[in-house]
């Protein structure tokens, strides 16, 4: 069975996150799927690129949900989750995907 790639599963979960706390008017729903994909791609970079791995990718998806937030004033809503879910996707893929 093929494996999505980490970097996809974090990057839909701050998307998705999103959408669904904006969508269901419900933020507590859309932390579940932020949390439940942050888990999945967690396992996923300790598995690949053990603790210091996970530890840093873990570090950069939770900044990228908060940062989201001040950018968001900025920029917009949507951009500031796409550009977040970006730099996730991008260093998670370099760091645990790309091998």
């Amino acid at each position: 069975m093929a494996r999505v790639p980490s970097s996809a599963v974090a990057a839909a979960g701050l998307v998705g996150g999103y959408a669904v706390a904006r969508w269901t008017k419900k933020r507590p729903l859309g932390g579940v799927v932020l949390g439940a994909a942050g888990v999945a791609a967690g396992r996923e970079w300790h598995r690949r690129g053990g603790v210091p791995a996970a530890a840093g990718l873990g570090a950069l998806y939770v900044a990228g949900f908060a940062g989201s937030h001040p950018l968001a004033k900025k920029i917009g809503a949507w951009p500031a989750v796409f550009g977040a879910a970006g730099v996730v996707a991008a260093v998670s893929w370099a760091v645990a995907d790309r091998g």
